[in-house]
């Protein structure tokens, strides 16, 4: 004989319900007013790049950073190992330093949306990109690359780090659930565009300039670094130098190109593996290292250090 539950369909839909929402109650109140689960981890995993380039910019153009700009935004985290001022000349100190300041706009627009989560522990220090450099040109430069040394090698290092966050917006935008996250997105995405098309400007008037005491023209530096960020990635193309062959240049008729682009001069996307395979600097989203000794943070980037 069939036995019948005392519990209807309906009550044991009604007690699902009470469940999914006491399960939302337990949430900061910022993750349930306007923004998706999904939404939150893709808005919040960008604070890594965020933080990198605000002390990254801000101490070379002050040699100071967030703890002294905005400490609020660090949210207590670990100071960043190996910064310092760089010997910039006025014009790019000036350039740079306007970057820094908007990167702590940037921290503070991404934690006004989401809870997020404090500044990661790091590495800044010359070795750090020292060991960036070494990788690009598979080899150890002698002496040891300097970020810090003077304009063209700050530069170079920063040719380094806002074009990664830029298609990290891009892969991200598709993926939002709403407007409110969409609207941040794509704000973001328009300065970080416009730093790096700077950074790639300043750069390409002084393609040809050799990097002393390298025997390596600034062209083939970015060049370099775009082609291990693509080998690190392992996603395919989605990183260019400032020269290129022609069939990699816009509709296929120029070498120059001082803004990277698709075949339709779209910009490149990237996934959050591809961005942590690249920061770590070992081609690996698992094994923290490179610029982020102890790892990323943000659930995305904690799912793959196994926390």
């Amino acid at each position: 004989m069939a036995v019948h539950s005392p519990i209807t369909a309906t009550a044991s839909a009604s007690i699902v319900v009470l469940l999914i929402s006491l399960s939302f109650l337990s949430l900061p109140h910022s993750y349930v007013k306007a923004t998706p689960e999904s939404d939150v981890d893709l808005l919040e995993f960008p604070l890594n790049l965020e933080y990198l380039e605000a002390e990254f910019f801000l101490w070379g153009a002050l040699g100071y950073g967030l703890d002294k700009v905005a400490p609020e935004l660090a949210g207590g985290g670990p100071s960043p190992k190996g910064a310092q001022i760089a010997m910039l000349d006025p014009l790019t100190r000036d350039v740079i330093l306007q970057f820094g300041y908007q990167e702590v706009g940037h921290l503070r627009a991404i934690k006004n949306t989401v809870k997020g989560f404090p500044r990661p522990l790091l590495d800044l220090s010359k070795e750090a990109f020292a060991k960036t450099m070494d990788s690009a040109f598979g080899q150890k430069l002698k002496p040891p690359f300097d970020p810090y040394a003077n304009s063209i090698n700050y530069l170079l290092a920063s040719y380094v780090i806002p074009y990664v966050g830029l298609t990290g917006y891009v892969g991200a935008n598709p993926k939002l659930q709403n407007a409110t996250s969409r609207k941040l997105v794509a704000g973001l995405l328009g300065v970080e565009s416009g730093q790096d098309a700077v950074i790639r400007s300043m750069l390409y008037e002084r393609a040809r300039l050799k990097v002393h005491p390298y025997v390596v023209t600034v062209a083939e530096f970015t060049n370099r670094i775009s082609n291990l960020r693509n080998e690190l990635g392992n996603g395919g193309l989605k990183d260019e130098g400032l020269w290129v062959p022609k069939s990699l240049g816009a509709e296929g008729k120029v070498q120059g190109n001082v803004l990277a682009g698709d075949k339709d001069s779209l910009a490149y996307p990237r996934t959050p593996e591809e961005i942590l395979r690249i920061i770590y600097g070992g081609g690996d989203e698992h094994v923290p290292g490179g610029f982020y000794p102890k790892g990323a943070d943000g659930r995305i980037a904690r799912y793959y250090l196994g926390d």
